[in-house]
């Protein structure tokens, strides 16, 4: 017998998932909170011992973690145009698993700088300028970094051609400086998979060390990707499959969170219709965005935040006091509910999350009158026709109605111009086993794959 364990340090919890990899079948899975401030091998033997109670004593051939303690892998993103390198860098450090917690744009400010520092960011990427463009940007912040002797690691993933400079100005202020082909070398195409690797490098060399993580690989053989990395991976093998093992086509995945709502969306994107023309920047077949005002507990309040007055009162009206709720669930982050009522408040949240996120993920669609006639535009992809949503996270998990929040992502006459799934199927991860799965899929894709296909359930 092969026996994997499959662990995933979170924020909040530390899940277990114990996999016969032979006979292809979950032994069965567990969760402890996650205990890093003080010692996170006190969690992850808590959480070991409640599994090996369910499916007595097992011996693994391997254990490989992945990880979002301690915040999780926090990046700040620099770029020269908001609407192109900036995005660009976003999409690099997303794509890695990190949560970018900081943008800027053009030149940094020394207020800028200090809230790096205060802010704790683990990898600053430095992006702007296509190859063979702008350069005063880029030059001028790498050394504005190197004079403020800022001690983070630094990605230069800029023009090209200012690469030996910015290589100067490492080594003139001793910075932990990485230098690496351009994000953006021509005008909206984008090369971030260089990028994305030396970010995953760094968490794994640096970040997970200082977040007190690297002590457990005294027990366990490795961490070896940030949390949401591993999603990534899990929910694009679901969708191509592996070989022989067909996935399930172009999906949406959303996982709701306390402190952030993740939207991953698997496909293309492209124009469907003949008359619409794609704009804007090239968009990854695996694409994922964070939301890190939108969270069911440490970030309740940026629910609320977007409604108007209108619809605050109108959820006032219903018996909702939408502000005072988000008020307790953020002082109270470790809440559950209890009574019909705090499970609707819950599932409104949920729904919201969803809404919300969703429409800074999805493609858009814009009508241009010409000498030619109407002409459309398209900024983003496309989602209309995928053919499944699978939901994860707490509050949709636990719900008795988790189609009423999933539902939110599905084309609405509220938001005609988005252009959002029509008619999908929906799914549900309801044992938690999507990180597990990314982790299984460097060794074992085609188990990882079938796993994944009999576990996560339609609604």
């Amino acid at each position: 017998m092969k026996n994997y364990l499959l662990i995933d340090f979170g924020s909040t919890n530390t899940k277990l998932t114990a996999v016969d990899v032979e006979n292809k079948v979950i032994l069965g899975t567990s969760k402890a909170m996650t205990t890093v401030e003080e010692d996170i091998s006190i969690g992850y033997q808590q959480a070991l011992e409640s599994l090996l109670l369910k499916t007595g004593p097992l011996i693994f051939q391997k254990k490989i973690a992945c990880s979002s303690a301690a915040g999780g892998l926090k990046m700040a993103a620099i770029g020269l145009v908001e609407e192109l390198t900036v995005e660009a860098a976003k999409r690099a450090c997303y794509g890695a698993g990190a949560k970018v917690d900081l943008v800027f744009s053009h030149f940094l400010t020394h207020h800028d700088i200090k809230e790096i520092v205060q802010k704790k960011i683990d990898i600053i990427l430095l992006a702007g300028g296509t190859d063979g463009g702008n350069r005063e940007s880029v030059l001028f912040n790498a050394q504005a970094l190197g004079e403020a002797h800022v001690c983070i690691p630094i990605v230069y993933a800029g023009n090209k051609s200012c690469q030996d400079d910015i290589r100067v100005i490492f080594d003139q202020y001793h910075l932990q400086g990485y230098v690496i082909d351009n994000i953006m070398p021509k005008l909206n195409q984008l090369k971030i998979d260089g990028a994305q690797d030396i970010i995953r490098s760094i968490f794994l060399k640096n970040i997970i060390a200082a977040k007190g993580v690297k002590k457990i690989e005294s027990v366990i053989d490795e961490v070896i990707f940030p949390t949401p990395h591993a999603v990534l991976k899990a929910a694009e093998l679901l969708a191509k499959g592996y070989l022989h093992e067909k996935g399930l086509g172009d999906i949406v995945l959303v996982d709701i969170g306390g402190a952030t709502t993740d939207v991953y969306s698997m496909g293309t994107g492209a124009p469907i219709r003949g008359d619409v023309i794609l704009k804007g920047l090239d968009e990854p077949f695996a694409k994922r965005t964070v939301e890190g005002d939108l969270g069911m507990r440490y970030s309740a309040l940026g629910i609320v935040a977007p409604l108007s007055k209108e619809s605050l009162r109108q959820y006032t009206d219903d018996g909702f006091d939408l502000k005072k709720e988000a008020e307790f669930r953020r002082q109270h982050v470790d809440f559950i509910p209890t009574t019909p009522y705090e499970a609707q408040v819950d599932r409104l949240f949920g729904g919201l999350c969803v809404d919300i996120a969703f429409s800074r993920h999805v493609g858009k669609i814009d009508s241009v009158y010409t000498p030619l006639g109407m002409m459309y535009y398209q900024f983003g992809k496309d989602l209309t026709n995928v053919n499944a949503v699978i939901g994860t996270g707490g509050v949709v998990i636990h719900d008795e109605n988790p189609t009423d929040i999933l539902n939110k992502v599905c084309l609405s006459s509220d938001k005609p111009l988005e252009l959002r799934p029509k008619k999908p199927q929906m799914l549900l991860d309801k044992k938690y086993i999507l990180s597990a799965m990314g982790l299984l899929s460097i060794d074992e894709p085609i188990v990882a794959l079938q796993l994944m296909k009999e576990n996560i359930v339609k609604i």
